[in-house]
């Protein structure tokens, strides 16, 4: 069973695990609203237990910046999917930044296996991932994060953007401690994690019982 965005950001809250800014509207005007409040530009998405891949489906638009745009984003989003299969309209602060995956899955043999790797489309098209077994300590943190070919990239590639790779570090434990702690989780995907050289926030989290 997969957890509910309000039970999935409890989650995150209880571990002080950052994500960006949100609420949830009911309707294109409560969009709006919200949008101001938390300040452009911003991202609409679907919440669903239903739909895994909301990009697929075209049902995440990013980097709103004017209230005709979030208008026109809430509309399409809610042209593509059926209102059975939404729980609603998330409208969330918009982060910048090199996208990253942090995962875990539960083993039969092994027990929670945690897993770090680019994110975003390219979890699926590079497979660069690097995995554990937990629990993890701070040198084996490390070592998944240096692992990965796309280093390369978190750490200013060609005048790209250098990470704080302490606050990877940083949510990999959590990752671990949270795994550790609820053995009810069979998998925890946090993808993306957008992560630049202050910060690194879930965008997105999913928790399956």
């Amino acid at each position: 069973m997969q957890l509910d965005y309000k039970e999935a950001h409890k989650v995150l809250k209880d571990y002080n695990i950052e994500c960006p800014k949100y609420e949830i509207a009911a309707s294109k005007n409560e969009a709006v609203k919200i949008a101001k409040k938390i300040g452009f530009p911003v991202v609409l998405k679907i919440t669903s237990k239903k739909i895994i891949h909301k990009t697929d489906i075209q049902a995440v638009k990013l980097d709103l910046r004017t209230e005709k745009e979030v208008e026109k984003a809430y509309d399409s989003i809610i042209s593509k999917v059926s209102k059975k299969d939404i729980d609603g309209i998330l409208v969330q602060e918009m982060v910048q930044g090199h996208y990253i995956l942090i995962g875990m899955k539960r083993d039969e043999s092994f027990g929670a296996v945690i897993a770090f790797g680019l994110g975003g489309i390219f979890v699926e098209v590079m497979k660069d991932v690097s995995f554990r077994i937990a629990p993890l300590t701070s040198k084996d943190a490390k070592e998944m994060i240096k692992e990965i070919k796309g280093y390369k990239l978190l750490k200013g590639f060609r005048g790209s953007e250098k990470v704080d790779t302490n606050k990877l570090v940083e949510l990999l434990l959590k990752v671990s401690k949270l795994s550790m702690e609820n053995e009810d989780l069979k998998e925890i995907d946090f993808n993306p994690v957008v992560v630049n050289s202050k910060e690194a926030k879930v965008v997105d989290a999913r928790f399956i019982r």
